[in-house]
Protein backbone atom coordinates (compact mmCIF):
# COMPACT_ATOMS: atom_id res chain seq x y z
CA UNK A 1 0.00 0.00 0.00
CA UNK A 2 1.38 3.43 -1.00
CA UNK A 3 1.77 6.60 1.46
CA UNK A 4 -1.40 8.54 1.55
CA UNK A 5 0.08 11.60 2.89
CA UNK A 6 -3.23 13.36 3.51
CA UNK A 7 -4.61 10.39 5.58
CA UNK A 8 -1.16 10.81 7.20
CA UNK A 9 -1.57 14.33 7.94
CA UNK A 10 -5.55 14.30 9.22
CA UNK A 11 -4.58 12.33 11.68
CA UNK A 12 -4.71 13.41 15.17
CA UNK A 13 -1.84 13.87 18.28
CA UNK A 14 -0.79 10.31 20.17
CA UNK A 15 0.16 10.70 23.29
CA UNK A 16 1.52 7.95 25.79
CA UNK A 17 3.13 7.72 29.05
CA UNK A 18 7.09 7.20 28.85
CA UNK A 19 9.02 6.68 31.72
CA UNK A 20 13.13 5.55 32.63
CA UNK A 21 15.75 5.08 35.13
CA UNK A 22 18.96 5.60 35.80
CA UNK A 23 20.46 2.26 34.22
CA UNK A 24 18.62 3.22 31.32
CA UNK A 25 20.39 6.41 30.44
CA UNK A 26 24.19 4.55 31.42
CA UNK A 27 23.01 2.35 28.44
CA UNK A 28 22.38 4.86 26.30
CA UNK A 29 25.83 6.43 27.44
CA UNK A 30 27.74 3.21 27.15
CA UNK A 31 25.88 2.97 23.83
CA UNK A 32 27.30 5.81 22.39
CA UNK A 33 30.66 5.24 23.28
CA UNK A 34 30.99 6.59 26.70
CA UNK A 35 33.19 5.06 29.46
CA UNK A 36 36.33 5.33 27.10
CA UNK A 37 39.15 4.88 29.08
CA UNK A 38 37.08 3.79 32.16
CA UNK A 39 39.25 5.39 34.40
CA UNK A 40 38.99 8.59 33.42
CA UNK A 41 36.81 10.70 35.81
CA UNK A 42 34.66 12.42 33.39
CA UNK A 43 33.85 9.73 31.46
CA UNK A 44 32.79 7.91 34.89
CA UNK A 45 29.94 10.46 35.02
CA UNK A 46 28.23 9.36 32.21
CA UNK A 47 28.71 6.03 33.19
CA UNK A 48 27.90 5.35 37.55
CA UNK A 49 25.09 5.37 39.55
CA UNK A 50 25.87 8.34 41.63
CA UNK A 51 23.57 11.21 39.87
CA UNK A 52 24.84 10.78 36.20
CA UNK A 53 24.90 13.36 34.29
CA UNK A 54 22.33 13.30 31.33
CA UNK A 55 23.16 13.83 27.88
CA UNK A 56 20.38 15.50 25.97
CA UNK A 57 20.35 13.44 23.18
CA UNK A 58 19.19 10.85 25.51
CA UNK A 59 15.91 12.15 24.69
CA UNK A 60 15.40 10.18 21.57
CA UNK A 61 15.67 7.22 23.74
CA UNK A 62 13.62 7.62 26.61
CA UNK A 63 11.15 5.73 27.40
CA UNK A 64 12.51 2.50 25.15
CA UNK A 65 10.80 1.29 22.31
CA UNK A 66 10.75 2.51 19.30
CA UNK A 67 12.52 5.92 18.25
CA UNK A 68 10.81 8.75 16.78
CA UNK A 69 11.67 7.37 12.69
CA UNK A 70 9.97 4.02 13.54
CA UNK A 71 7.24 5.24 15.14
CA UNK A 72 6.01 7.51 12.56
CA UNK A 73 5.68 4.78 10.18
CA UNK A 74 2.89 3.09 12.84
CA UNK A 75 0.75 5.91 12.05
CA UNK A 76 -2.42 5.95 9.94
CA UNK A 77 -1.91 6.31 6.02
CA UNK A 78 1.96 5.30 6.44
CA UNK A 79 2.33 1.14 5.26
CA UNK A 80 5.92 1.61 3.55
CA UNK A 81 8.38 -1.25 3.35
CA UNK A 82 10.88 -0.53 6.09
CA UNK A 83 13.93 -1.48 4.18
CA UNK A 84 13.34 1.66 2.13
CA UNK A 85 13.42 3.69 5.14
CA UNK A 86 16.21 6.25 6.33
CA UNK A 87 16.59 8.58 8.90
CA UNK A 88 17.27 12.14 7.51
CA UNK A 89 17.62 14.33 10.40
CA UNK A 90 17.14 14.76 13.98
CA UNK A 91 16.43 18.05 15.59
CA UNK A 92 16.02 18.29 19.77
CA UNK A 93 15.51 21.27 21.96
CA UNK A 94 15.73 21.00 25.40
CA UNK A 95 13.46 23.03 27.95
CA UNK A 96 15.53 22.19 31.08
CA UNK A 97 17.77 19.28 32.13
CA UNK A 98 17.15 16.07 31.79
CA UNK A 99 16.25 13.61 35.41
CA UNK A 100 18.24 10.88 35.29
CA UNK A 101 14.87 9.29 36.00
CA UNK A 102 11.12 9.98 35.85
CA UNK A 103 8.10 9.55 34.05
CA UNK A 104 6.68 11.78 31.56
CA UNK A 105 3.76 12.06 28.93
CA UNK A 106 4.78 12.26 25.13
CA UNK A 107 2.56 13.32 22.42
CA UNK A 108 3.60 13.03 18.78
CA UNK A 109 1.83 13.76 15.55
CA UNK A 110 2.78 14.14 12.08
CA UNK A 111 3.76 17.89 11.09
CA UNK A 112 4.77 17.69 7.31
CA UNK A 113 4.76 15.16 4.46
CA UNK A 114 7.00 16.15 1.23
CA UNK A 115 7.32 15.42 -2.27
CA UNK A 116 11.00 14.96 -2.48
CA UNK A 117 10.58 13.40 -5.99
CA UNK A 118 12.38 10.07 -5.74
CA UNK A 119 11.29 10.21 -1.75
CA UNK A 120 8.89 10.84 0.67
CA UNK A 121 10.21 12.81 3.88
CA UNK A 122 7.96 12.62 6.86
CA UNK A 123 8.35 14.89 9.25
CA UNK A 124 7.29 13.88 12.84
CA UNK A 125 7.60 16.23 16.30
CA UNK A 126 7.20 15.01 19.60
CA UNK A 127 6.88 17.35 22.46
CA UNK A 128 7.62 15.57 25.75
CA UNK A 129 6.55 16.75 29.33
CA UNK A 130 6.19 15.66 33.11
CA UNK A 131 4.69 16.96 36.04
CA UNK A 132 6.95 19.99 36.25
CA UNK A 133 6.14 21.18 32.95
CA UNK A 134 7.85 20.71 29.05
CA UNK A 135 11.12 18.53 29.05
CA UNK A 136 12.05 18.48 25.49
CA UNK A 137 11.30 18.80 22.02
CA UNK A 138 12.04 16.68 19.12
CA UNK A 139 11.89 16.33 15.70
CA UNK A 140 12.65 13.35 12.96
CA UNK A 141 12.81 14.19 9.41
CA UNK A 142 12.19 10.11 7.80
CA UNK A 143 13.09 9.49 3.93
CA UNK A 144 10.76 6.82 2.44
CA UNK A 145 12.88 6.21 -1.15
CA UNK A 146 10.29 5.18 -3.94
CA UNK A 147 7.33 7.08 -2.07
CA UNK A 148 7.42 10.44 -3.57
CA UNK A 149 6.58 11.50 -7.39
CA UNK A 150 2.75 12.46 -6.46
CA UNK A 151 3.25 16.09 -7.10
CA UNK A 152 3.02 17.00 -3.29
CA UNK A 153 5.04 20.20 -1.87
CA UNK A 154 8.03 19.73 -1.61
CA UNK A 155 8.78 21.43 2.16
CA UNK A 156 11.69 23.38 3.15
CA UNK A 157 15.11 22.76 1.34
CA UNK A 158 17.50 25.36 3.18
CA UNK A 159 20.36 24.55 4.45
CA UNK A 160 22.89 26.35 6.56
CA UNK A 161 26.13 26.70 4.11
CA UNK A 162 29.12 25.29 5.36
CA UNK A 163 31.45 26.44 7.71
CA UNK A 164 34.66 28.59 6.61
CA UNK A 165 37.96 28.63 8.12
CA UNK A 166 39.82 25.78 9.86
CA UNK A 167 37.63 24.71 12.83
CA UNK A 168 38.58 25.38 16.10
CA UNK A 169 38.69 22.15 17.16
CA UNK A 170 38.68 18.25 15.79
CA UNK A 171 38.36 14.92 17.24
CA UNK A 172 38.34 11.59 16.35
CA UNK A 173 35.79 8.92 17.88
CA UNK A 174 36.49 5.68 16.99
CA UNK A 175 33.04 3.79 16.49
CA UNK A 176 33.44 0.15 17.51
CA UNK A 177 32.53 -2.94 15.49
CA UNK A 178 29.66 -3.65 17.97
CA UNK A 179 28.58 -0.25 18.55
CA UNK A 180 25.24 -0.58 17.12
CA UNK A 181 24.09 -3.81 18.64
CA UNK A 182 25.07 -1.92 21.87
CA UNK A 183 23.49 0.85 20.83
CA UNK A 184 19.93 -1.18 19.92
CA UNK A 185 19.47 -2.31 23.06
CA UNK A 186 18.40 1.01 24.35
CA UNK A 187 14.92 0.33 22.04
CA UNK A 188 16.07 0.76 18.16
CA UNK A 189 15.56 -2.87 16.73
CA UNK A 190 16.16 -2.20 13.47
CA UNK A 191 17.04 -5.35 11.80
CA UNK A 192 19.02 -2.87 9.10
CA UNK A 193 21.45 -1.87 12.01
CA UNK A 194 21.98 -5.94 12.40
CA UNK A 195 21.26 -8.58 10.33
CA UNK A 196 23.26 -8.31 7.24
CA UNK A 197 20.78 -9.71 5.01
CA UNK A 198 18.05 -7.03 5.95
CA UNK A 199 21.33 -4.87 5.15
CA UNK A 200 22.00 -5.85 1.98
CA UNK A 201 18.39 -6.23 1.19
CA UNK A 202 18.03 -2.42 1.78
CA UNK A 203 21.50 -1.84 -0.30
CA UNK A 204 24.06 -1.64 1.82
CA UNK A 205 27.49 -4.10 2.08
CA UNK A 206 26.68 -4.54 5.70
CA UNK A 207 24.98 -3.17 8.77
CA UNK A 208 24.95 0.93 8.95
CA UNK A 209 24.91 2.19 12.57
CA UNK A 210 22.02 4.14 13.68
CA UNK A 211 21.92 7.68 12.50
CA UNK A 212 20.96 8.37 16.46
CA UNK A 213 24.16 7.01 17.50
CA UNK A 214 26.29 8.98 15.34
CA UNK A 215 23.77 11.97 16.64
CA UNK A 216 24.88 11.06 20.31
CA UNK A 217 28.56 10.38 19.64
CA UNK A 218 28.73 13.92 18.04
CA UNK A 219 27.13 15.86 20.89
CA UNK A 220 28.81 14.31 23.51
CA UNK A 221 32.17 15.31 21.36
CA UNK A 222 30.84 18.93 21.59
CA UNK A 223 30.42 18.69 25.17
CA UNK A 224 33.27 17.00 26.53
CA UNK A 225 35.76 19.40 23.83
CA UNK A 226 33.79 22.80 23.68
CA UNK A 227 31.78 22.80 27.28
CA UNK A 228 33.69 21.47 29.51
CA UNK A 229 31.63 18.42 30.14
CA UNK A 230 28.72 21.01 31.32
CA UNK A 231 25.57 18.74 29.71
CA UNK A 232 23.08 21.56 30.82
CA UNK A 233 24.62 24.42 28.56
CA UNK A 234 23.21 22.70 25.17
CA UNK A 235 20.16 24.30 24.36
CA UNK A 236 19.03 22.61 21.25
CA UNK A 237 20.99 20.26 18.33
CA UNK A 238 19.37 20.20 14.92
CA UNK A 239 21.64 17.70 12.37
CA UNK A 240 20.78 15.90 8.67
CA UNK A 241 22.16 12.94 8.39
CA UNK A 242 24.48 12.91 4.91
CA UNK A 243 25.42 9.38 4.52
CA UNK A 244 25.64 6.24 6.88
CA UNK A 245 28.89 5.26 8.94
CA UNK A 246 29.56 1.49 9.18
CA UNK A 247 30.17 0.09 12.55
CA UNK A 248 34.34 -0.14 13.14
CA UNK A 249 34.56 3.24 11.36
CA UNK A 250 36.52 6.11 12.98
CA UNK A 251 34.34 9.50 13.03
CA UNK A 252 36.04 12.90 12.68
CA UNK A 253 34.14 15.78 14.37
CA UNK A 254 35.45 18.97 12.88
CA UNK A 255 33.34 21.87 15.77
CA UNK A 256 33.54 25.46 14.60
CA UNK A 257 32.24 28.17 17.22
CA UNK A 258 29.96 30.45 16.34
CA UNK A 259 28.77 32.74 19.08
CA UNK A 260 26.03 30.79 21.25
CA UNK A 261 26.33 27.80 18.76
CA UNK A 262 29.08 25.55 17.32
CA UNK A 263 28.84 23.99 13.88
CA UNK A 264 29.59 20.29 13.46
CA UNK A 265 30.64 18.46 10.51
CA UNK A 266 31.36 14.41 11.09
CA UNK A 267 33.14 12.58 8.28
CA UNK A 268 34.24 8.99 8.52
CA UNK A 269 38.49 8.57 8.37
CA UNK A 270 38.58 5.66 6.74
CA UNK A 271 36.50 6.55 3.41
CA UNK A 272 38.79 9.73 2.27
CA UNK A 273 36.77 11.92 4.96
CA UNK A 274 33.10 10.77 3.03
CA UNK A 275 30.74 13.52 5.04
CA UNK A 276 28.12 11.83 7.30
CA UNK A 277 26.80 14.68 9.16
CA UNK A 278 26.32 18.10 9.53
CA UNK A 279 24.48 20.50 12.25
CA UNK A 280 24.13 22.93 14.74
CA UNK A 281 24.46 22.85 18.54
CA UNK A 282 22.57 25.90 19.95
CA UNK A 283 24.54 26.88 23.81
CA UNK A 284 23.84 28.75 26.37
CA UNK A 285 27.25 30.97 27.98
CA UNK A 286 29.74 29.72 30.08
CA UNK A 287 28.74 29.91 33.57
Amino acid sequence: MPLDAAKALAAGPRTGEISWTVRDVQLYHLGIGAGVPPDDPGELRYALERGPRVLPGFATVAGGGAPGVIRALSLPGVDVDLARVLHGGQALTVHRPLPAEGTATRTERLTGVYDKGGAALLVLRTETADADGPLWTEEARVFVRGEGGWGGERGPSARPGPPTGPPDRTVRRPVRPDQALLYRLSGDTNPLHADPAFARAAGFDRPVLHGLCTYGITLKAVVDTLLDGEVTRVRSCDARFAAVVYPGETLRVRMWRRHAAVQVSVSAVEREDAPVLDGTVDVDAPR
